[in-house]
């Protein structure tokens, strides 16, 4: 597959030779995992299974107590039981909110994806929220005594039933077979603020993929008769469905590791505030492999329906 023969001399095909840009452009990463990361990264593994133990002027001593971390922040200890009311919920949420994120950036990318005037500028507008919602500008907003003051009445506006809104999501969500669906849905648009925030790298990865299925293949399609809601589904969902895939993995853990997030949060506590090395470290690695299994059990069903053109 990578290699041919050619006058009696082994030689590479395209696909070797993109097989080897790619490991030349991964060798930076992999030179610096091997050299400054992989040992702290053992060295974490091992306090899970340990009691760490401070010594001033001397470092720490670890003790090996086999599953005891693991027993004492999710069955034994009162006051970790938040750890895992966190856990749970912070699941919960990435559920409501990625699939959301992903049909939004699909759907601003497809717009922008069309000739209009001062596309330009409506990029750059939907760009924003990538830089808005960086760390740096986080905090600014947690800490900002007038956006808390902002969020707080919008928080009880969209809990007013007095409004047209409150009043249509009770009729719509109380009554009928979908009122399920429509629950869903005004769950959804009572976050459109996080999902806008989370969606901009996800919707210049659609609009990359969309900008490079040619023209040619829509114009014949036109030209048989299929409309554009034929053509959606037809050629671009398809040609783009290899995106769909890296957004959903970028999504989940982009949410996972938002500096906003509770369970970050807690585990920075425990760690910081309690100076309790091995328990911090062992949510760590709960929260690492409740994370990896999560993306794990999304790409399977999503990687059997991506379709890969050349």
């Amino acid at each position: 597959m990578y290699f041919t023969k050619k006058q009696g001399k082994l030689a590479l095909t395209n696909a070797g030779r993109n097989a080897l840009s790619g490991y030349l452009f991964l060798l930076p990463f992999l030179i610096g995992f091997l050299a400054f990361m992989l040992a702290p990264i053992m060295e974490s593994l091992r306090m899970v299974f340990s009691n760490v133990e401070i010594t001033p002027g001397q470092g720490f001593n670890m003790t090996f107590t086999g599953f005891e971390n693991l027993k004492q922040i999710l069955l034994i200890d009162a006051s970790y039981t938040t750890y895992n009311r966190l856990l749970i919920e912070e699941i919960g949420r990435m559920m409501l909110i990625v699939p959301a994120v992903i049909f939004f950036s699909l759907f601003v990318a497809l717009i922008l994806n069309q000739e209009f005037r001062a596309r330009g500028l409506a990029r750059a507008v939907l760009f924003l929220p990538v830089i808005i919602s960086s760390g740096i500008m986080i905090g600014i907003e947690t800490n900002n005594a007038l956006l808390n003051e902002m969020a707080e009445m919008i928080r009880e506006s969209t809990q007013m039933k007095s409004s047209i809104t409150g009043v249509l999501e009770d009729i719509l969500v109380a009554e009928g077979a979908a009122s399920e669906f429509m629950a869903y849905v005004f769950l959804i648009v009572n976050q459109i603020y996080t999902i806008a925030m989370a969606s901009g790298i996800q919707i210049i990865i659609f609009l990359s993929a969309l900008q490079t299925i040619p023209s040619s293949v829509y114009e014949s399609a036109k030209i048989e008769g299929a409309t554009a809601w034929e053509c959606f589904w037809k050629i671009t969902f398809p040609m783009v469905s290899a995106m769909i895939l890296v957004n959903v993995v970028y999504s989940v853990v982009d949410y996972f590791l938002r500096t906003d997030n509770l369970l970050m949060e807690r585990i920075s506590e425990t760690l910081i505030l309690n100076m309790n090395f091995h328990l911090s470290t062992t949510m760590a690695w709960v929260y690492f492999a409740a994370v990896a299994a999560i993306i794990g059990i999304s790409i399977g069903p999503i990687s059997r329906k991506v379709y890969y053109y050349e």
